[in-house]
């Protein structure tokens, strides 16, 4: 009996199909397809895929679902349940991405030659041992509580092949609903108001975010997006790097471990929305958890929130805590935090018992410096020397000013009075 096939198994084995293919040869081909369909039909949709996509398809993954037409079967009339197994890519088209086919269009296609193309793709790893000013990117580092964030910021040609990718590529690809930072139009009270006047709010922090996206996962999302193998690796090495090894004395033995692999750097213009990309299935598993169970679920960057009225904080978290780990990704322990509606309910620095904002003591804080910084003068408040101190106090008031209409005129009115010379 001809075996047929579920649009999930389906949708399974094409997106297994497009990560196991090494090149569109019939021998790699057939191979790959026996891997993943029973040997039963494997030769025929082997056959059929080289009728339909004799040279390689954009999107093999598409390729394969349409070749598997006649072993389809019919959709189940049951709504399945909701799992927290990572729903799988089809290879869907994404309108709008450019057609990257080899290694020279992409270099003409980003102002390079082909050997300017390998330089700042660093293909073999050369610039890790490489001196500084032959390097891509400035590595400095800024204090945390815990240990320090590493910052690689992209020099200037670099800086500017990266923003182009994202304009022009990684832009296009979109991130997931829940993903409520590093998106145009979002932002951090986006993040919160799902979760505003709940009975029991869940925040997650991840450690080491950016670090632990691997150059390897980056390619899976160039991959998906329907590149073939050879495009999406120069593509991620161009938007990854390997931090050399005489920037890593004094740092934790595992953060350290991150950062000497390839990782999104951060700094990058790149880096923020492919960490979006990449943690689409962590997205995608949460919110399906989240739905099966009446509440609600947003990230912002780093963090993760969950929110119900009847929630049962320790089954989330302990829920939260697995599907976080089966996606590569490691909680902070002391950022883990459930908070009820008689506590103060915190998310991205904003309070969300009533209405996300800025909680009242920050804004106390930036009046109190405001105020010294009329009578005393501007250097007498900046006591972490920032190069720009007035911009530095003006990005604070439009953080607060972004939930509150009111305190953004105060604080403005009082920031007009600052002689910042002095």
């Amino acid at each position: 009996m001809t075996p047929s096939l579920s649009a999930d198994e389906i949708a399974e084995v094409a997106a297994a199909f497009s990560r196991t293919y090494a090149a569109w040869t019939w021998p790699e081909v057939l191979e790959a397809v026996h891997a993943v369909l029973p040997s039963s039909i494997a030769d025929d949709v082997s056959v059929r895929l080289f009728e339909l996509s004799p040279q390689e398809p954009r999107h093999p993954a598409a390729a394969l679902t349409d070749a598997l037409t006649p072993w389809t079967a019919p959709a189940p009339t049951v709504r399945p349940q909701i799992s927290l197994q990572e729903p799988t890519s089809t290879g869907t088209v994404i309108d709008g991405l450019p057609d990257l086919y080899d290694v020279e269009q992409l270099a003409h296609w980003l102002d390079f030659t082909v050997p300017e193309l390998e330089w700042f793709a660093d293909r073999g790893g050369w610039l890790r041992q490489a001196r500084p000013p032959l390097r891509h990117y400035r590595i400095w580092r800024r204090a945390k509580r815990e240990g320090v964030r590493v910052i690689e910021a992209p020099k200037p040609r670099m800086r500017e092949t990266q923003r182009r990718l994202l304009r022009r590529l990684v832009e296009q690809i979109p991130a997931h609903p829940a993903a409520r930072g590093f998106v145009r139009g979002s932002s951090a009270a986006a993040f919160a108001w799902p979760h505003t006047d709940r009975p029991v709010v869940l925040r997650v922090d991840l450690r080491h975010c950016f670090e632990s996206i691997s150059v390897r996962r980056v390619r899976g999302v160039f991959r998906e997006a329907g590149y073939p193998q050879h495009i999406a690796r120069v593509l991620a090495e161009l938007c990854t790097t390997a931090t050399p090894v005489d920037e890593l004395h004094d740092i934790e033995a595992g953060h350290a471990a991150l950062l000497r692999e390839r990782h999104l750097p951060q700094g990058a213009p790149t880096s923020p929305h492919l960490a979006n990309l990449v943690m689409r299935s962590l997205d995608r598993r949460l919110t399906g958890y989240a739905q099966h169970n009446g509440l609600r679920y947003t990230r912002y960057g780093d963090d993760l929130a969950l929110s119900g009225d009847e929630m049962n904080a320790d089954r989330a978290l302990w829920t939260t805590l697995r599907v976080v780990r089966a996606e590569g990704f490691t909680v902070h322990p002391g950022k883990v935090r459930i908070m009820h509606r008689h506590q103060q309910q915190r998310l991205a620095g904003l309070v969300v018992n009533d209405r996300p904002r800025v909680a009242r003591a920050d804004v106390d804080n930036l009046r109190a410096l405001l105020h010294n910084a009329i009578h005393y003068g501007a250097s007498s408040q900046n006591v972490d020397d920032h190069p720009d101190f007035r911009a530095h106090v003006h990005g604070l008031i439009a953080w607060i000013g972004a939930t509150g209409e009111a305190r953004r005129r105060r604080l403005l009115e009082m920031a007009d009075q600052v002689d910042w010379d002095r």
